[in-house]
């Protein structure tokens, strides 16, 4: 018997006929490698099939033109209801209740009670008109019946013919048979075809209201078209708000929420409402989460503004429309009407526009002026927009110091009485002389009998953050820059702040990212208007407008740097601002230099000429006649007090305290007298012309002999 061995180990060859070993790396042993079974290939194919953008894209193309027709349909049907029900002015009824309207509510319940008056009438006139239509068709087709036969025997009767009797009836007959095979004809495919219209019909209808949830409509219309405010949609954004004392309340209200809100109303390019916040609920934790309210209302940040009324315990929101912002607003007037003139007294500035729509104008009468905000927001725009308007009043008079130094004023080189253009510490020094130039003229003005009415006088320093940080010093040792008691450039303006304007003569400054170093306190807070552009921090914009407006819902902080350029939040009774609140936001018109230019020109137009001194020269020897000469200009005669005013400006050291009489003691010595003109003392060019020409004469041939 056989017996079969099987070997259980692998059979190793001797060590003579072994090959060399070769040396494998140590890597680990690859994974086997599995099929996928195929309920995964699927799984994935069918998920990356309904990821793809095509298929999400179809899908939410025929989700919305669906919804579009069964909503329109719902649309349709509750049209028809309100219209044949008194459903629309119940409902109107329950929110004039829930917002605490009770006249509302009144008046809307007697339009009810009319209407349902007016519908029994009509329900009853209709027990009667069957009676009435049988009547009616009955008489109508017999006298018809009747004319044509009539028709008929005038015919016969003119053609002879006996048989013309019925023509006119047997062609009528023929007529309503051909119609009759008409709509015998179309009535199938209209049959077959008026669902379709009618499902058309409902789409149109549902697609003008966008009646689709936001994921099923276009990508513009989602990005362009926010939620519409609805009292609803307002009283989820706030319970939503985070703040757990508002939540809770909204829930237990029995009215959900409404009894909060009061009407809403539209507001220009938005809408605004009041909220009566309930209570435990303080106005300043609404205020601190404008963003969170504004993303629940579906709005950016910048388009939602909350502000604190009169009302205790009430916020007021504005909200704009969807993008609203963002479009520009017109040209200005001064533009666009070359035929506009300025009354600082009684006028106000065209300015821009409120967020309402409505036109801002400002009041420049005895208001001392500040305007900050961050670099390049359109701040100079928004000072030289004012400025353009009061030149158009030819008894207004200007003293510039443009720090910047690039040409943004220069414009009013012949029109302003003083223009100094630079950034160096000796601009500054020589904007410090003019400034406290106009100091001395403010305390002339002061000294003068009582009733005495003086011209207005506006001393513009832009860029005046550098005049409150020059080192610079005089000759004994005092600062020109700073806020101490011995700095120059701050202690002038402190007098005009605290005089000014009581004689007409005005602050107005623009600076450039407030602190306590460029901007005082005390200089601040003496501005009558101040307003302020963007900014970048809340402690900043209480620098800017003060801690009542800012406490009041001001925040220029908020504003977007460069998004909203030329846009103001300002603090001023010279403009009108909603009733219980501290500020109100401009949005400014922007002025090209091109057209600033052509508005200086009108301005130069409608006043004598003005000589503008580039610099403020105090020279130990001058000349009177000379200097006299210089002020007038081109002009053909110029009042005293002006002439008076002009060289106090040019040289305060030596005119400052000269009077009508002084300047007469020299013009009469001269042979140049003053004389009058309309009614007022002026002196004229010709004149001292003449004489400065005789004297050079008289001094040539004195030197000659």
């Amino acid at each position: 018997m056989t017996e079969n061995v099987v070997s259980l180990h692998k059979t190793t060859s001797s060590p003579a006929t072994e090959p060399a070993p070769t040396v494998v790396p140590d890597v680990p042993d690859a994974a086997p490698t599995r099929p996928v079974p195929l309920w995964v290939r699927s799984g994935r194919a069918v998920r990356s099939g309904l990821t793809h953008e095509p298929t999400r894209a179809t899908v939410r193309a025929a989700a919305r033109h669906g919804l579009y027709t069964l909503n329109g349909g719902r649309i349709v049907a509750r049209r028809a209801w309100d219209g044949r029900t008194g459903a629309r002015y119940e409902r109107m009824i329950r929110a004039a209740e829930a917002a605490g309207n009770l006249e509302a509510a009144e008046e809307w319940e007697e339009r009810l009670q009319r209407f349902r008056a007016a519908r029994h009438h009509r329900r009853m006139d209709l027990l009667h008109s069957p009676v009435d239509a049988a009547k009616g068709v009955a008489v109508g087709a017999g006298m018809s019946v009747g004319l044509l036969v009539a028709l008929g025997v005038v015919m016969a009767v003119n053609a002879g013919r006996p048989g013309d009797v019925i023509t006119p009836l047997s062609a009528t007959i023929d007529f309503l048979a051909l119609l009759i095979r008409i709509v015998r004809v179309v009535w199938g495919p209209a049959l077959a075809l008026g669902p379709f219209l009618a499902l058309l019909a409902l789409w149109s209808v549902g697609r003008k209201q966008h009646a689709a949830p936001a994921w099923a409509l276009p990508a513009k219309v989602r990005d362009s078209a926010g939620e519409p405010i609805t009292p609803s949609i307002v009283v989820k954004a706030l319970r939503d708000l985070g703040v757990p004392a508002l939540g809770r309340a909204i829930k237990e209200m029995g009215d959900a929420g409404a009894s909060m809100l009061g009407p809403i109303r539209i507001a220009g390019c938005g809408v605004e409402v009041d909220v009566t916040l309930p209570s435990g609920v303080s106005t300043n934790e609404v205020q601190g989460k404008r963003r969170k309210l504004a993303e629940n209302l579906t709005r950016h940040e910048h388009e939602v503004f909350i502000t604190i009324p009169e009302a205790a315990r009430t916020v007021r929101l504005w909200i704009a429309d969807s993008g609203a912002l963002d479009e520009p607003i017109g040209p200005s007037p001064l533009v666009t009407d070359d035929t506009m003139t300025a009354d600082y007294a009684k006028g106000k500035a065209p300015w821009g526009q409120d967020l309402r729509g409505d036109a801002a104008a400002l009041s420049l009468y005895q208001r001392h002026l500040l305007i900050t905000g961050l670099s390049n927001q359109g701040k100079t725009v928004a000072l030289r927009s004012l400025a353009l308007w009061l030149s158009l009043d030819k008894s207004v008079r200007f003293l510039m110091g443009d720090l910047k130094g690039v040409g943004d004023w220069a414009m009013f080189d012949g029109l302003a009485s003083t223009l100094i253009q630079g950034p160096t510490d000796e601009h500054v020094i020589q904007v410090t002389e003019m400034v406290e130039g106009a100091v001395d003229e403010m305390n002339r003005r002061i000294q003068a009998p009582p009733g005495t009415t003086f011209p207005p006088l506006i001393v513009l320093v832009d860029e005046a953050q550098v005049a409150f940080m020059c080192p610079a010093k005089d000759e004994e040792k005092r600062p020109y820059g700073g806020s101490k008691a011995n700095s120059r450039y701050f202690m002038a303006v402190r007098k005009i702040h605290n005089q000014g304007r009581a004689v007409n003569v005005l602050m107005w400054q623009g600076t450039q990212d407030p602190t306590n170093e460029n901007l005082p306190k005390p200089v601040r807070e003496g501005a009558h208007t101040r307003a302020s552009l963007a900014l970048g921090t809340e402690s900043q914009a209480r620098m800017a407008l003060g801690d009542k407006a800012v406490d009041g819902g001001a925040a220029p902080n908020l504003l977007r740097p460069g998004l909203d350029r030329g846009t103001l939040v300002v603090a001023s009774d010279g403009i009108t601002i909603p009733a219980g609140q501290s500020s109100i936001t401009v949005r400014t018109h922007y002025i090209p230099d091109d057209d600033a230019r052509a508005i200086t020109a009108r301005a130069k137009a409608l006043r004598d000429g003005i000589t503008t001194l580039h610099a403020v020269e105090h020279d130990a020897e001058h000349d009177p006649l000379a200097d006299v000469a210089a002020v007038i200009g081109d002009a053909a005669r110029v009042r005293t007090k002006d002439v008076l005013a002009r060289l106090s400006t040019r040289n305060p050291d030596a005119y400052g305290s000269w009077s009508f009489i002084d300047l007469k003691r020299v013009l009469d010595e001269a042979g140049a007298e003053p004389y009058k003109s309309d009614g007022v003392m002026v002196v004229a060019r010709d004149r001292v012309a003449r004489a400065l020409a005789n004297r050079d004469a008289d001094g040539s041939a004195s030197v000659a002999s």
